[in-house]
């Protein structure tokens, strides 16, 4: 779990260094009608990483199980890869345009609050709840919160192709 929250950490702090510098009218703006903006990412990083943390929660007041075959072959570090277009579930499409500081607020909470959360749960019991991801299957928790830094990983590739393009 150590070298988890050192991937979390890492691509954190990755993607703050290259976000904190931009312009505030910069962060806001689209590359093109259909790309997000840098400030669009940084919400969807931020409700994904709400709707890891929610579920968790539900699943460590259920009962242990074992993950599907599927989420132990698939390894979580595909996710990071921006070969293939992915389409976010409704849920965690950017609906709003947060301020910048506002959005880094946010970011930032929800990653205290996955860690925090990690760390009083301890790794052995994370390592018996399963939870369910919407491309990969069902995966143990420990994979899900690995997920979270693969997909930052995929994001931050991502706002470097924005701040690219202008």
């Amino acid at each position: 779990m150590d070298k988890i929250i050192n991937r979390l950490d890492s691509v954190h702090q990755k993607v703050l260094a290259i976000v904190l510098p931009v312009d505030p009218d910069r962060f806001q703006q689209r590359p093109t009608e259909n790309e997000w903006s840098v400030a669009e990412i940084l919400d969807h990083l931020h409700l994904v990483e709400e709707r890891v943390i929610k579920e968790l929660e539900k699943a460590l007041a259920g009962k242990p199980q074992k993950a599907g075959l599927l989420g132990r072959i698939i390894p979580t570090s595909i996710v990071a890869s921006r070969l293939v277009r992915v389409s976010a579930p409704k849920a965690v499409v950017p609906t709003r345009h947060p301020e910048k500081q506002a959005a880094i607020e946010n970011f930032e909470s929800t990653r205290e609050r996955l860690k925090q959360l990690c760390a009083r749960e301890g790794q052995q019991r994370l390592r018996q709840i399963v939870m369910n991801h919407p491309f990969l299957g069902k995966r143990y928790v420990t994979a899900a919160v690995s997920f979270v830094s693969y997909h930052e990983i995929r994001h931050y590739k991502q706002i470097r192709e924005v701040l690219r393009k202008r």
